[in-house]
């Protein structure tokens, strides 16, 4: 249907009613919201919209731990794709999705309907979280909201998603002048482009499915949230010239471009947004000439890089600073799951510096071509110079295809007209992998005056061995073949460090 904005009363009592159907032991929609002391459990569910697409292979049940009652939830359906390495061509493959909030824990009941189960993993590994498995059907809690991934059997697709958020305590009125309210049901707007004006919200309630895109142009102090979902429009967030911006919880559904696009913006705060994809060029969030951005708890699995920082392309100019990529879980499908540095200005020659990744778990990478491999990939071209770079407390498991990290100033005659500037001040703490299936990772610097300089690895970890200049190994030998990396001449000072040693250097 298309809603006109205009109908928000009617809206927020179809609101109301949905929710209130989804509240366990019977509390009432304003109870359930209530800002009631943590040692309350409380779980609310969202019916999936009749016209939104399930999928087969699972039933999923949650209650609240240890004994509330059972709540069978709906399956969504997002779409995944996988490259033919052979002939190019991407096969678009279904999954399964639930999503609910809670507060206190929950048990979560799975039951895979295909049936031949022996063996279950709950992903990341990080979380150490090991599943009850009964035949079929297995067990698992949450103590606090995660999202986190079911795999039977080592499925890469026919797997399961499971999306939590805290029950929010203040949901806005669908009445507030300020707001632009969806309520549970799908919905539309003209020409599938919701343009949002300063000072504006628009509020996805949890059950709420919008086909469209929303804009954010040339504005200040707005903001999309809610438990709600953006699904399959020409992309899911487009952020332009605008400062003060903030994203929060929902999900970004099969859009026809990239679940976010960030360009020439100030200060934009995502935190906990998630986006599936599987549309050609399906990547999760790009940046473009911007500052001060921060994805903070995004879960991300796209058919192309979850997150990818450029400067210049396309009508987007200017250096590209301060961005913070942290807390976040995440699965490429199809390229990198994070990107940095491909597009720039031959022209006037940008800068991209000050960029801070955190605490992420990388899921799987999968790549078959070379030149867009790695889990971390810094790749300035286009005149482009990348520096003061730090990653810190990056768990990687186990991927398909691809490298581990990847540090390229490339000249990549697909993108580029001229060669990067060069990779400068990368600091690197705390990066684990933990898998069989990583190609060497590579280090490589154009010429002399496009080299990669001044990198520091400090606590690296693969498969358990602490990598380090000071590891017994042949005199001749670069730490590098120790792991059997590759770097060349035109990278300098490239230093392997145990914490110890770092820890001993800052204090000399």
């Amino acid at each position: 249907m298309n809603t006109p904005l205009s109908r928000r009363t009617a809206l927020q009592a179809a609101g109301a009613t949905v929710l209130a159907a989804g509240l366990s032991g019977g509390l009432s929609a304003t109870a359930a919201h209530a800002d009631d002391a943590p040692a309350a459990p409380k779980l609310v569910t969202y019916p999936r919209p009749a016209d939104m697409p399930t999928n087969t292979s699972f039933k999923v049940r949650v209650r609240t731990a240890p004994d509330g009652d059972w709540q069978t939830l709906d399956i969504w359906r997002p779409q995944l794709e996988e490259i033919n390495p052979t002939t190019g061509s991407g096969k678009v493959l279904n999954t399964s999705m639930v999503y609910f909030d809670f507060q206190g824990s929950v048990e979560i009941e799975v039951t895979y309907l295909k049936g031949g189960t022996t063996k279950a993993r709950i992903r990341p590994d990080s979380l150490g979280i090991t599943p009850e498995l009964l035949g079929d059907t297995l067990r698992f809690t949450l103590d606090e909201p995660r999202d986190v991934v079911v795999q039977i059997n080592d499925e890469i697709f026919d797997c399961l998603h499971v999306i939590t958020n805290h029950i929010d305590p203040n949901p806005p009125a669908a009445d507030d002048p300020d707001v632009i309210y969806f309520g549970p049901g799908t919905h539309t707007v003209t020409g599938n482009v919701l343009t949002v004006p300063s000072g504006k919200t628009v509020y996805l309630a949890g059950g709420a499915v919008l086909k469209a895109q929303v804009f954010f142009k040339n504005v200040e102090k707005a903001a999309l949230t809610g438990h709600g979902m953006l699904s399959a429009g020409p992309g899911g967030i487009l952020c332009e010239g605008s400062k003060n911006i903030r994203v929060e919880d929902v999900i970004i559904m099969n859009p026809n471009g990239y679940a976010g696009t960030f360009g020439m913006s100030e200060n934009v705060h995502v935190k906990k947004a998630r986006s599936f994809s599987s549309k050609g060029n399906g990547d999760g969030f790009d940046v473009f000439s911007s500052t001060g951005i921060v994805f903070d708890g995004c879960f991300m699995r796209n058919s192309d890089d979850c997150f990818a920082i450029y400067c210049h392309r396309w009508d987007y100019y200017g250096d590209t600073r301060d961005i913070t990529i942290q807390n976040c879980t995440l699965w490429a499908d199809v390229a990198h799951p994070v990107n940095v540095g491909t597009h720039g200005n031959t022209d006037a020659p940008e800068t991209l510096e000050n960029l801070v990744i955190k605490n992420i778990d990388v899921l799987d990478h999968r790549e078959p071509q070379m030149n867009y491999q790695g889990c971390i990939a810094l790749n300035p071209g286009d005149s482009n110079l990348i520096k003061n770079v730090r990653i810190e407390d990056v768990r990687i498991e186990d991927f398909r295809w691809g490298q581990v990290i990847y540090m390229k100033v490339m000249f990549n005659p697909k993108y580029n007209t001229s060669v990067g500037r060069g990779i400068e001040d990368v600091y690197v703490k705390n990066l684990s992998y933990t898998g069989t299936h990583a190609n060497p990772s590579l280090f490589l610097g154009y010429d002399a005056d496009h080299a990669i300089k001044d990198v520091t690895f400090e606590n690296l970890v693969i498969n358990g061995l602490v990598v380090a200049d000071s590891m017994k190994k042949p005199t001749w030998y670069y730490t590098t073949d120790a792991i059997q990396w590759f770097y060349n001449e035109h990278v300098t000072n490239l230093k392997f460090l145990t914490t110890a040693e770092a820890e001993a250097a800052a204090a000399s």
